[in-house]
């Protein structure tokens, strides 16, 4: 379920590239190519990773550091081995990464976590600037779960530098809230675009917004809705205010429910994401909506296993092949890494490793990030050599 993801990152603390579908008579290769040791390095990677630009790789660790407050890192490549370069350390007033990193204007931006605190502050988004004295900060907001409600999943930077995001409680009826943070005068305010009530509009959104051309954005409530499984929805400008419409209700049965994943657009303007729960086998689904006028049609890809299905944004190549990660499935239930291939005779689905939560790591919290070459880069946050969490590859 979702609330044991949640429960364990605490404890523990749309790429398109050119890629062909992994051959369908044996499993890739699949490597571990670092183990965080929990020192200045961090540990415990808990989302998903972003291209530098390069042909390395941007994340956060959850704890470690200088300050033991966790950490932004730079994966690089050296000749054939891959090492850590720390880039920013979280302090107490950042509070500690739960999430990953956009990349936007030569600036990240992530979403921070406090320890809670009873309608205190519970999360920091924060803006890293490079200098030639290395990365600094900018408190762009310290969410009070009273009035804004807590931060998930990323954050999302649109073209003219205004910065989105959801938080899973608050709001003006406590189920949770969309906002934007704008910079204007030299500093930064946020404005509540939507407030969830907890009724047919659903709840809890987790993961962070994605945007069409028109600047619609779009979304999951994990929670809520007509029939009590979550919903997709679109908010849409308005003139100077917002309209909410819910573009597809869950019902707990073979479309699955508690949609937490982030979505994912195709080139043709084509939703997919998942669900991490029920569907025809009980482990969530992978589902894709497809625009029609007004409505969109509801398509189920794929049903899973286990006990949680994907929390991460699925990612599509090229091809149109679709690459994710189920957080608690495969056969030793740490999760696993997958992807689904389109055909004649609809989607094929096929288990691209399965975590043992030994030197392989366990939990992949985030989704998969692919290379030029089309291979497949993850985190899990446990496991590996010093049980402090792994980055691993699946070569092509």
């Amino acid at each position: 379920m979702l609330t044991s993801r949640r429960i364990h990152l605490a404890t523990v603390a749309c790429v398109a590239a050119s890629a062909l579908a992994f051959p369908a008579d044996a499993k890739p290769a699949f490597q571990v190519i670092y183990n965080f040791t929990g020192g200045a390095d961090g540990g415990a990677p808990p989302y998903t990773l972003v291209s530098d630009g390069k042909k390395g790789f941007l994340g956060t660790a959850s704890f470690g550091g200088a300050n033991g407050n966790g950490l932004v890192f730079q994966l690089v490549q050296k000749k054939s081995k891959w090492n850590i370069r720390p880039l920013y350390n979280f302090a107490d007033q950042d509070g500690e990464p739960g999430w990953g990193l956009v990349r936007a204007g030569g600036s990240l931006y992530t979403n921070a976590t406090y320890a809670s605190v009873m309608g205190g502050p519970c999360g920091s988004a924060l803006q890293l600037n490079h200098a030639s004295g290395g990365w600094s900060s900018v408190l762009m907001r310290t969410y009070v779960k009273s009035q804004d409600g807590c931060p998930t999943g990323n954050l999302y930077v649109d073209r003219t530098g205004n910065v989105f995001g959801v938080t899973q409680s608050g709001g003006s009826i406590g189920w949770g809230s969309i906002f934007e943070l704008s910079y204007a005068k030299g500093s930064w305010s946020e404005k509540i675009l939507y407030s969830f009530t907890g009724g047919s509009d659903g709840g809890a959104p987790y993961s962070e917004l994605v945007a069409d051309a028109a600047g619609n954005l779009y979304g999951t409530a994990s929670a809520k809705g007509a029939a009590g499984w979550g919903t997709v929805f679109e908010l849409s400008p308005n003139g100077s205010d917002w309209t909410y419409n819910v573009i597809h209700t869950f019902e707990g049965s073979s479309d699955g429910g508690q949609p937490v994943a982030a979505l994912t657009f195709d080139k043709s303007g084509n939703l997919f994401g998942a669900s991490t729960s029920s569907g025809p086998k009980g482990g969530g689904t992978v589902f894709e909506l497809t625009p029609s006028g007004a409505n969109w049609n509801f398509s189920l890809l794929a049903s899973m296993t286990g006990s949680d299905g994907p929390v991460a944004a699925l990612t599509l190549d090229a091809k149109g092949n679709i690459y994710g990660t189920n957080f608690m499935d495969g056969t030793a239930a740490y999760g696993s890494v997958f992807s689904l291939t389109p055909g004649a005779k609809g989607w094929k689905y096929k288990d691209l490793h399965d975590f043992t939560s030994g030197s392989d790591g366990g939990y992949p919290g985030g989704g998969v990030t692919l290379d030029a070459n089309g291979n497949l880069f993850g985190t899990a946050v446990l496991g590996g050599a010093n049980n402090f969490g792994v980055i691993y590859e699946i070569a092509k």
